[in-house]
């Protein structure tokens, strides 16, 4: 594997740390669990995206979503009991996962729901008023209008 050394370009760069730790994880990434469970990521339209995640066995309260420094972790774990059952062939998973998703400023998660042994992530990308593009009117004269700063 080839490895990246990043580092001179960190040394003269400010505020891109969150770039440096998102290609280290992607470096170390375990390609042993890179599989399971499958998913697939949509975009919907301009702003919204959606995750869905194969997982088949599971129940709701069998699965754990959380976002902490803009990293959506998505978490299963089943609990089994011991109902004496034996199995001749267990090809349904249900072993416990944890997924991690990096995401962009501005990407919320707006909602979740299972249907059919789908997880479907909901996202949207959400500006802020404060950084979308606005139009500055031009004045007439020596004086230059001032621009209306609104209260956050």
């Amino acid at each position: 594997m080839t490895r990246y050394d990043f580092s001179p370009l960190f040394r003269s760069t400010v505020g891109f740390d969150r770039m440096q730790r998102l290609m280290d994880s992607a470096l170390r990434l375990d390609e042993t669990n890179a599989a399971y469970p499958p998913y697939n990521i949509e975009k919907l339209g301009e702003d919204n995206y959606r995750i869905t995640m194969a997982v088949a066995g599971f129940a709701e309260s069998d699965i754990e979503l959380t976002v902490e420094n803009a990293t959506l972790t998505v978490s299963g774990r089943i609990e089994t009991p011991e109902d004496g059952t034996t199995y001749l062939h267990r090809g349904i998973a249900t072993r416990a996962f944890q997924r991690h998703f990096q995401l962009a400023d501005h990407i919320k998660v707006s909602g979740a729901s299972m249907k059919d042994g789908l997880l479907h992530i909901d996202l949207v990308h959400e500006v802020p008023e404060a950084l979308k593009p606005r139009k500055i009117e031009i004045s007439a004269g020596d004086t230059p209008k001032k621009l209306e700063q609104k209260a956050a």
